[in-house]
């Protein structure tokens, strides 16, 4: 499938503000499932662009803006065309001991995937063992069926709250509420792969979701997250809580991360001389053919 993205993000601040350096991740990535034809990022005022690559190997984007620049705007605009290929998200191949859960990694996989181990902050591991106990108290063994069946019982458990306000609730505070937006239910659904010794990371990005046209006044798309278990044989496959599904190509993974908030799309700041407001607006719109 071929997707052509437009994402453009603005702030407006109550006075001219100049601005601190930024980090973006915005560039899909690129990988042997998904093909990267063409990438495009404007800023106003402009910037000077250094692309690179974070610790965890994502592209990453620095914006740094001259010390004069003053605005009371910022737009940022990327436009891209990728090519997504995982239209069978179970075409691959598990080493005999990953066929069942819960399996052991080998040393080199759990030495490379450590901190994808790590309880997410705020995780309460009684309260995650209660829930399984409740939740996934008779998990089939087939490690995919096992997958399904998580997948199924984090979006069952849930209520899906759209939430435009930064951050991102722990894992005890979406236990707490009973609902939560797409990186919520991320960050849960990882925290529990962990809880049971699987090795897994949360992922930023784009998906391809056409409007059911029988539901009046549809939400405009946003960007969207999801998490990624490592099985061996198969290396990193996605799975969706928040729709209870393994990723297909209608997803557009941007980034990936052992900790949820270090892969904000948009990292930065701004000076001012005293007290300002700032109004944030987006439009994102994705187009497969």
């Amino acid at each position: 499938m071929f997707l052509r993205v437009t994402h453009v993000t603005r702030y407006d601040y109550s006075q001219p503000v100049s601005f601190a350096p930024h980090a973006l991740y915005l560039r899909p990535r690129e990988t042997p499932r998904q093909k990267l034809h063409s990438f495009e990022l404007t800023l106003a005022p402009v910037a000077r662009r250094i692309a690179t690559n974070d610790a965890e190997d994502n592209a990453l984007d620095w914006a740094y803006f001259d010390a004069t620049t003053r605005s009371a705007t910022l737009e940022l605009r990327s436009d891209f065309l990728v090519e997504t290929l995982d239209a069978n998200p179970f075409d691959f191949f598990l080493k005999p001991g990953a066929f069942n859960a819960p399996f052991a990694y080998d040393n080199a996989e759990a030495y490379a995937l450590g901190p994808c181990f790590a309880a997410p902050h705020g995780t309460d591991r009684a309260q995650l063992d209660a829930w399984l106990a409740t939740h996934f108290a008779a998990p089939p063994r087939d490690t995919i069926a096992f997958l399904t069946a998580l997948n199924s019982a984090v979006r069952a458990s849930l209520a899906y709250t759209r939430r435009d306000e930064p951050g991102i609730q722990t894992p005890t505070e979406t236990l707490a509420r009973g609902s939560g937006s797409c990186r919520d239910y991320a960050v849960f659904f990882i925290a529990l792969c962990r809880q049971l010794g699987l090795a897994a990371r949360f992922v930023s990005g784009y998906l391809h979701e056409p409007p059911d046209p029988a539901v009046p006044n549809p939400l405009p798309p946003t960007m969207h997250a999801w998490a990624e278990v490592y099985l061996p044989g198969a290396g990193w496959r996605g799975l969706d809580p928040t729709r209870g599904i393994f990723c297909d190509d209608h997803f557009v993974p941007v980034a990936h991360t052992a900790l949820a908030e270090n892969v904000n799309p948009i990292q930065g700041g701004f000076f001012a001389q005293g007290p300002t407001t700032s109004l944030l607006t987006t439009r994102l719109t994705l187009d497969a053919f």
